[in-house]
């Protein structure tokens, strides 16, 4: 298979054109036409991640993660970004990046997190887009039963990857859960929405602590903020099953490295 053909399918699960205007996404190094059999899927662009693709003899990275999204003026070997490029040119490895256009993809981003954690049956976005209410940022679904939101926080420690810091959690530990409204990454922005969709909790990343001691002083939904890295790293397998689904030859790997910024926690 050509580097190009599988672009091909994943730009057809994930159109570039539902990506944010802010976001970089697409083929970030790499020639279109050259061969590719073996994929590598990460949540980041960083060296943990370059290292393992060496030594698996990767082709093509997949990543969530923009490695440049403000943009540059150096892709100097002496700076960390540089010394990426400088190890994919070397080894002839590709990088691509889907990022916001697989947050609000169907199935994307939050469905996946929203089955690791439990949800079951229909997953509706939080905020739909206007023009096609099955794709948007985040998903609203239902567990197969209400539970203690102690229960429920629980469940999402055991269903996401390991972090230093685990998962944090506000709200009555008593609390009933039924209706749960997820978001991967960070996710203060959607803290509203998810009040308005009635949900028992939210679960997200990133949650700053004014906007959450606000929204639970107000009487909104319990809150179960997780690591940014954590929220992610189960759309990897889904992407990859997409890759093999349509009908792309190559051989497939999930990245177990855990790159989330905060190594340890006291």
């Amino acid at each position: 298979m050509t580097l190009a053909e599988v672009i091909g399918v994943l730009e057809a699960a994930y159109p570039p054109a539902r990506a944010e205007s802010w976001d970089a996404v697409g083929l970030v190094c790499g020639d279109p036409a050259q061969p590719v059999g073996r994929v590598l899927f990460a949540v980041d662009p960083v060296r943990a991640v370059l290292d393992e693709a060496v030594e698996w003899g990767a082709d093509l990275i997949v990543v969530h993660h923009p490695l440049y999204l403000r943009g540059t003026t150096t892709v100097a070997a002496d700076t960390p970004k540089g010394r990426i490029v400088h190890t994919l040119i070397k080894h002839d490895i590709a990088l691509y990046t889907a990022h916001t256009n697989a947050d609000v993809a169907n199935p994307g981003v939050s469905d996946a997190l929203a089955r690791a954690v439990g949800l079951v049956g229909d997953l509706v976005p939080l905020r739909p887009f206007p023009d096609d209410p099955w794709r948007g940022l985040g998903r609203v679904g239902e567990l197969p039963e209400p539970v203690t939101l102690e229960e429920f926080a629980v469940a999402v420690a055991e269903g996401l990857p390991k972090t230093s810091w685990g998962i944090r959690v506000a709200g009555d530990p008593s609390r009933r859960v039924a209706r749960v409204a997820v978001s991967g990454g960070a996710g203060d922005s959607l803290l509203e929405t998810a009040r308005a969709a009635g949900v028992d909790a939210f679960l997200t990343a990133d949650l700053r602590h004014h906007p959450a001691s606000e929204f639970a002083e107000a009487g909104g939904p319990a809150l179960i903020d997780a690591a940014h890295w954590a929220t992610e790293w189960p759309w990897l397998a889904g992407a990859a099953s997409i890759l093999r689904g349509g009908g792309v030859n190559v051989e497939t790997r999930v990245s177990a490295t855990v790159t989330d910024a905060w190594t340890r926690g006291y």
